[in-house]
């Protein structure tokens, strides 16, 4: 599984979650503490000193209670999405779409593999974004 965290300028943090491992509350929740605040701190110099704004959707790993103190305690502001909202995260519509249709009829022997294509595509895109 695939967790991400990127802005305009593109990725921030790029998180592979490790094989046959569930995602909880917990685990997730130490990531912003452990990779997403330092990565911001030097991918993005400055950044932690104004604001940091996540857009999350409602799924319950987002909105469990010890996700939502961690991301209070690190200052980092939640903007709301709308309970029932048919509309995409843009992570859905703008990131994941367009990599799952780059990535569609390709094999891979195992999971690094994978993790190499999707990092590739990654690198692709930022350099399209800041052609463009």
């Amino acid at each position: 599984m695939l967790t991400i965290f990127w802005d305009v300028n593109g990725p921030i943090l790029v998180h592979f979650q490790e094989k046959d491992q569930t995602v909880t509350s917990a685990r997730y929740s130490d990531m912003p503490v452990n990779e997403l605040k330092p990565a911001i701190r030097s991918k993005r110099r400055g950044l932690l000193s104004k604001r940091v704004l996540l857009h999350h959707d409602n799924t319950r790993l987002h909105t469990a209670a010890h996700t939502v103190d961690t991301l209070r305690a690190l200052k980092f502001e939640v903007l709301k999405h709308p309970p029932y909202s048919p509309d995409l995260a843009p992570s859905d519509f703008h990131l994941f779409g367009p990599m799952k249709e780059h990535l569609r009829g390709q094999m891979f022997a195992d999971d690094d593999e994978v993790m190499e294509a999707v990092q590739s595509w990654l690198t692709l895109i930022v350099l399209m974004w800041r052609i463009g």
